[in-house]
């Protein structure tokens, strides 16, 4: 195989790479969310939900990926882009969830964690299913 060959193969395999790392790093788009998944996210908006995060928290984009669409209905503050918030709500790690009540969770819920600290109702799709049988 000539040299030239492959630095072009070479080139077109770590542009690749590339590009992947890039679309997992911005998470793509959301996906849609099912009625469940929706209501839930308006009850913990009700609830004074707020979801303090960064961009490049892992953590941060699951809960935020685990809502799909239905996360336009949490406030969100970005701790990179308006830290002076999060300071004032004494954010030391991320992600934290807190409620108008004062309750404050950090750390990755789950949408499960989130309905027990919240006491919004929620049943995962799989268990809606089996009810249903």
């Amino acid at each position: 195989m000539k040299p030239r060959i492959v630095v072009i193969i070479l080139f077109i395999v770590l542009g690749g790479v590339a590009l992947a790392g890039i679309f997992s790093f911005i998470g793509g788009a959301p996906v849609p969310a099912d009625a469940a998944v929706a209501d839930f996210a308006q009850c913990l908006a009700t609830k004074g939900a707020v979801m303090y995060g960064t961009k490049t928290c892992p953590y941060c984009r699951a809960e935020k990926a685990a809502f799909g669409d239905a996360f336009r209905y949490i406030e969100y503050v970005e701790c990179t882009e308006t830290p002076n918030r999060c300071v004032d709500a004494g954010v030391q790690g991320v992600p934290l969830w807190t409620f108008a009540d004062g309750t404050r969770r950090e750390g990755a819920q789950g949408l499960e964690g989130l309905a027990r600290a919240s006491g919004c109702p929620f049943i995962p799709k799989n268990e809606t299913s089996r009810s249903q049988r």
